[in-house]
């Protein structure tokens, strides 16, 4: 069933830097610019923690309602009707005074604007499933990941500079809004696929798509992409306590603010797509443990190199370039493993597992910095991340011994 529908024509990957605008956008606008404007409005950091924890909170969930997408109307109608959610809540939010009465308020609409993505990101991965060939699954990967990491530029970066030097302050939320709309019209440019795991009655739809998720999951190839995801390869948990450690390396909070922000969201995106480039000329898998290799000697050598600030710069630089590859292998392998069929929730279980080492690699960085010092941290990310390749080669060994297409349930 799952590539049995009839195939639209191949997307150009660049479409699909634009789909995901939304998804880095809102986040960016969140985590930086409205945090910003709220923190200088009296708002305590704790308050402000607890409005990031309950934006991200429908991204986690997602695929609890993943099926939803790839039962009613279309990929690209669920697009256009989030797009333009997304768009009208952020500029409510913005138009909402940023001060601690309004905060519930703030919250309700950052909510909101998030469960809006949630369905535009789904509705984007599934056209992506199935207007990408066999041979650019990783290039489709890369872009994708670079609209993510350069929407959250967009969102951060650039909305923040508006919020300081445009006003009235909303404009900037307006701007971002606007652009998220806007990006719909990439839609236009990819074909809507006919989806054959929809039956004559919407309970007949979900009982296929079960069946989609399961022919998956108990596939062999499917049950490596899904083992992979919970490993600590290229988790880049270390790119979270940057600003934490940043003074064993002298740096000053400009050369923080630049390295960890803008400049370092560039460097991501590039990585991006060279990352998915590389994907389609070697099997993926493979990709995504080379490129967690290449992750973790950039931890090492960030370790044993100089502790100055040009240094600092330098290294966190090279270290989000190769989380862009990262990245880039992870949207490949798992629109490898996914084929097409009920896309939006197989991605979305895939994405769900692959946030579980980003957060369990934080933790462990953080407990590897208070022990054994900042390179100690570095020590720790990268034997992790060498450990979990090799427990990936040992698995993908073993299963090599079973046929192909073999399943591992009944």
């Amino acid at each position: 069933m799952t590539d049995a529908a009839p195939k639209p024509r191949d997307a150009h990957p660049v479409l699909f830097l634009i789909l995901f605008l939304p998804l880095g956008i809102t986040n960016g606008y969140v985590v930086v610019t409205l945090s910003y404007i709220l923190s200088h409005a009296g708002v305590g950091v704790g308050a402000i923690a607890a409005l990031v924890a309950w934006s991200l909170f429908p991204q986690t969930w997602k695929v609890v309602w993943a099926p939803i997408v790839d039962t009613t109307l279309n990929n690209k109608v669920w697009f256009l009707l989030s797009a333009v959610v997304i768009g009208a809540g952020m500029i409510a939010t913005a138009l909402v005074p940023a001060t601690r009465d309004n905060l519930i308020f703030i919250e309700i609409l950052v909510v909101a604007v998030s469960l809006a993505v949630s369905f535009n990101a789904m509705a984007a991965d599934s056209l992506m499933a199935y207007a990408t060939p066999p041979s650019e699954k990783g290039r489709a990967g890369g872009w994708s990941q670079a609209g993510n990491l350069g929407g959250s530029g967009l969102g951060g970066g650039a909305g923040l500079w508006l919020a300081q030097h445009v006003h009235p302050i909303w404009i900037s939320g307006a701007v971002l809004g606007l652009i998220c709309i806007a990006s719909s019209l990439a839609a236009i440019f990819i074909e809507e696929p006919i989806s054959d795991h929809r039956g004559e009655s919407l309970a007949k739809s979900f009982v296929n798509v079960g069946r989609d998720v399961w022919s998956v999951v108990s596939a062999r190839t499917g049950v490596l992409a899904l083992f992979l995801m919970t490993l600590p390869i290229g988790a880049g948990a270390a790119s979270n306590l940057w600003s934490a450690v940043a003074g064993d390396w002298h740096a000053s909070a400009d050369t923080v603010a630049l390295v960890n922000g803008a400049l370092g969201g560039v460097v991501s995106m590039v990585g991006c797509i060279a990352g998915g480039f590389i994907c389609d000329l070697m099997d993926r898998k493979r990709a995504y443990c080379l490129f967690g290799i290449v992750s973790a000697a950039c931890a090492v050598a960030m370790a044993f190199a100089p502790h100055t600030e040009l240094a600092f710069a330098f290294f966190v630089s090279l270290y989000a370039f190769a989380l862009g590859f990262c990245y880039a292998a992870f949207g490949a392998v798992v629109l490898e493993a996914i084929g097409t069929g009920a896309a939006a929730t197989k991605y979305n279980l895939l994405a769900s597992v692959s946030n579980m080492p980003i957060a369990y690699m934080t933790i462990v960085d953080g407990w590897g910095q208070e022990k054994w010092g900042s390179n100690g941290m570095l020590y720790t990310e990268a034997v992790c991340g060498v450990i979990g390749v090799g427990i990936f080669v040992a698995l993908a060994y073993a299963l090599t011994r079973l046929r192909p297409r073999e399943k591992f349930a009944t």
